[in-house]
């Protein structure tokens, strides 16, 4: 069972990044070309995001607080937010815009990717709810600005 945690927690965040591509390259032009404008804009707003709550709240990891094995290497620093779960659910975020069934099962990826970071005792919860609420508000923010200030980005309904 630990094998199984230790490779979804490690290893989502790359089917998750594949699954985006190719749901962004085999979509339509427009709708394709909007995914990548979301996702640029939503990334760098999350990271400014990540990088000031970073530098405002340390969180020690698990391993560390509590005195106990992670199940894979893992460095001693700040556990907030999760980088790993807020990538996939950046990517989640901004292809559901978009295309609602694939970004679905992102988000479904990004979800366990935080839990299995739990139990393999790299994270907390909360630095997994973190991620999680950056990377939405993070999107909301950039699909607010495309939105506003480009006007070629439109939501289509699915």
């Amino acid at each position: 069972m630990d094998k199984l945690i230790v490779l979804s927690a490690q290893y989502i965040i790359f089917i998750s990044a594949i699954t985006a591509v190719i749901t962004t390259v085999f979509s339509k032009k427009t709708i394709r070309n909007n995914i990548i404008k979301l996702a640029i804009l939503s990334f760098i707003i999350a990271f400014l995001v990540t990088f000031i709550a970073g530098m405002s709240y340390y969180n020690a990891r698990p391993f560390v607080v509590e005195n106990i094995e992670p199940l894979f290497p893992h460095k001693a620093d700040n556990g907030f937010p999760s980088d790993h779960t807020l990538i996939t659910l950046l990517l989640s975020s901004t292809v559901f815009v978009f295309r609602h069934k694939p970004g679905i099962i992102l988000g479904i990826l990004g979800v366990l990717t935080g839990v299995f970071r739990v139990l393999s005792n790299v994270h907390y919860p909360i630095d997994i709810i973190g991620s999680i609420i950056i990377a939405l508000l993070a999107t909301y923010i950039a699909w607010l600005i495309l939105r506003r200030f480009d006007k070629n980005f439109k939501t289509p309904p699915e």
